[in-house]
């Protein structure tokens, strides 16, 4: 090789080590800015996973909790929200947060009743009689009662939150009386309470988990489900349905739990910022649930091609009479704690 060659090879690495030193010493760019915090390596990261839409009244409220977390502890907690299953269904959540892969969920009532017993008093037929009696039992003693069991799964509870009440939906023909769901088959939550009601209504409950309840419906292994009006709306479950009961029979709510380990493990300042903004987020979450399944209701009538049937008085009454087996059993299989609550909770109403 020629030497002039050389020299120019030579020169060039010369040139190159040369800036690489003298950049850091001159340039007045920074290699990372937060403009939130100081100190990168001390922010808290929360791995909060759920299994609905954004555009659900949970994921919603997924959001408005990281945003004001994030506004609480100025910057210093992230929540990391991961919607869809994204990162896990709903049968493998529980197992992830204990495992500390993430920090938050917030599953429904039903899937905790699987790991605590006791929660499946939310998916009793018609237990409450509209919403503010829903909210009275969240903040009163059956909610109290709730959390404290959670304290032995090595979980800390946070806040119940609110989707709303359930509807019915089918395939197959309008569900206006209890002889209405023989023979067909219905998606359900893995709930021994929610089983026993489609069986008394000789129904053939399939328990599908969430996030395959379309695909479910689509392949006819099912003929219907139940759900709240946002559910039914964001996964657009009316595409393969004909006919809606609006029967606000069931609720679907969730506990937003955390690893008890990893919250035990924050600082006092940052567990007291994050409480307030999951009281903040919860009340929130009360009026925009109801605002959401409310208009998307509207939607529905207008623009949808499904029937959709308003149960009278006289046909709640012959649910009702239909599902209150499922009290009894109920009651034997629960302490006498929760069943004076229960019934407290109904003569209060």
């Amino acid at each position: 090789m020629r030497p002039v060659v050389w020299n120019t090879i030579f020169f060039l690495l010369i040139f190159t080590v040369i800036f690489v030193l003298t950049r850091g010493l001159f340039t007045t760019e920074k290699l990372y800015e937060d403009d939130d915090q100081e100190g990168l390596n001390e922010q808290i990261v929360i791995r909060f996973s759920h299994v609905v839409a954004e555009n659900t009244p949970k994921g919603l409220a997924a959001q408005r909790f990281a945003e004001i977390a994030h506004e609480k502890t100025n910057g210093r907690v992230r929540v990391e929200v991961f919607p869809n299953g994204s990162l896990f269904s709903d049968r493998e959540e529980f197992s992830a947060l204990l495992q500390n892969d993430i920090q938050m969920i917030a599953p429904s009532f039903s899937m905790i009743a699987e790991f605590a017993p006791e929660w499946a008093v939310f998916d009793l037929p018609f237990l409450f009689h509209d919403l503010a009696a829903v909210e009275r039992a969240f903040v009163g003693e059956i909610g109290e009662h709730l959390l404290q069991r959670l304290d032995r799964k090595g979980v800390q509870g946070l806040a119940f939150w609110n989707n709303g009440f359930k509807q019915m939906t089918s395939f197959q023909n309008p569900l206006i009386y209890p002889e209405d769901f023989k023979g067909q088959g219905f998606r359900v939550m893995p709930s021994w309470v929610i089983y026993e009601q489609f069986k008394l209504l000789n129904a053939k409950p399939v328990e599908i988990p969430f996030n395959e309840v379309y695909n479910s419906l689509e392949s006819f292994d099912v003929d219907g489900q139940e759900n709240t009006i946002s559910n039914i709306y964001s996964r657009r479950l009316y595409e393969l349905q004909r006919y809606m009961t609006i029967s606000n029979h069931g609720l679907l709510g969730y506990a937003v739990i955390i690893n008890r380990d990893f919250w035990n493990s924050l600082p006092e300042d940052n567990q007291l910022q994050l409480t307030e903004a999951m009281i903040e987020t919860t009340g929130w979450n009360a009026q925009n649930s109801k605002r959401m399944n409310s208009e998307l209701l509207k939607q529905l009538e207008k623009n949808v091609d499904i029937e959709i049937h308003y149960l009278t008085e006289e046909e709640k009454k012959s649910w009702i009479e239909a599902l209150q087996p499922v009290y009894q059993v109920f009651k034997e299989k629960s302490d006498n704690d929760l069943i004076e609550l229960v019934e407290k909770l109904h003569v209060n109403d």
